[in-house]
């Protein structure tokens, strides 16, 4: 992997970090990126050490969305290849959502259209004072993709949901908290140092109980709260078997911090 790939990954310390790197077009998401944003994500999945995963975008945006000069360019083959496109970017968000690690999105500048699903797809998301958020597909007639009328009424709430889909306005970092979309803004001097801040504090975590809470938290809308507290005994009783459930209690007793293992 070099410095021109679309996207870049590395992986220390239990920490990966996913990074979109086409800043000239603020790393919209042409066919290539969206294969090599697929193959990251698969290469993450397959490593039982990851602790934590962190999506950035390089240069002055987090991810422009899709490269709609190559829809125009398609001209009447342009089905064609959104069809393409979608496949994998659906495949990889799928696999990333699922992950037993916390995923972070650290955002500046733009995240739009696919980038704005891509940012709502993560755990948790961090913003510079500078991010702005917009749904963005109505502006060139389409609907959304990559999940977003998934997780942005989850987030927001259906009326607010379709305000922001159906308009395509641009929301600034502090309203963006406000509804519920990002976690914490930060200074964009900061943004680099506060996100490795929170990774290294969900790296030291118990990664598979997180896994678990994820699971229970992104499936409780779709369950009966009798199928909900079932599920939530199966997992508590699944944790109470790990590793770290026995090294959290016996710290919690000697009153010391644990030291979590992630499984």
């Amino acid at each position: 992997m070099s410095n021109a790939d679309p996207v870049l990954l590395d992986v220390t310390g239990g920490i990966a970090r996913i990074r979109f790197n086409r800043p000239h077009v603020l790393n919209a998401l042409d066919e290539h990126s969206i294969l090599a944003f697929k193959r990251a994500v698969e290469t993450v999945a397959e490593q039982p050490g990851i602790r934590v995963v962190v999506l950035s975008g390089e240069g002055r945006a987090f991810l422009a969305g899709g490269d709609v000069a190559s829809f125009h360019k398609a001209g009447p083959e342009a089905p064609h290849l959104v069809a393409a496109l979608i496949g994998p970017f659906h495949e990889a968000l799928e696999i990333l959502t699922k992950l037993k690690a916390p995923v972070i999105a650290s955002v500046q500048g733009a995240a739009a259209g696919g980038g704005l699903s891509v940012a709502l797809a993560a755990d948790l998301l961090i913003a510079a004072d500078n991010a702005q958020f917009s749904m963005a597909y109505s502006r060139i007639a389409t609907s959304p993709d990559g999940g977003g009328t998934w997780h942005l009424p989850r987030l927001v709430g259906l009326r607010k949901a379709m305000e922001l889909a159906l308009l395509s306005d641009m929301v600034d970092a502090q309203e963006a908290l406000r509804l519920g979309i990002a976690n914490k803004v930060v200074p964009l001097a900061d943004l680099a140092e506060e996100t490795e801040k929170l990774a290294a504090c969900l790296a030291a975590g118990p990664t598979a109980a997180y896994g678990r809470i994820k699971a229970l938290l992104r499936g409780a809308e779709t369950r009966s709260l009798t199928e909900q507290l079932a599920a939530e005994k199966e997992a508590f009783v699944a944790s109470a078997g790990t590793h770290d459930f026995a090294e959290g209690v016996a710290a919690f007793v000697a009153k010391r911090l644990p030291r979590f293992e992630g499984h």
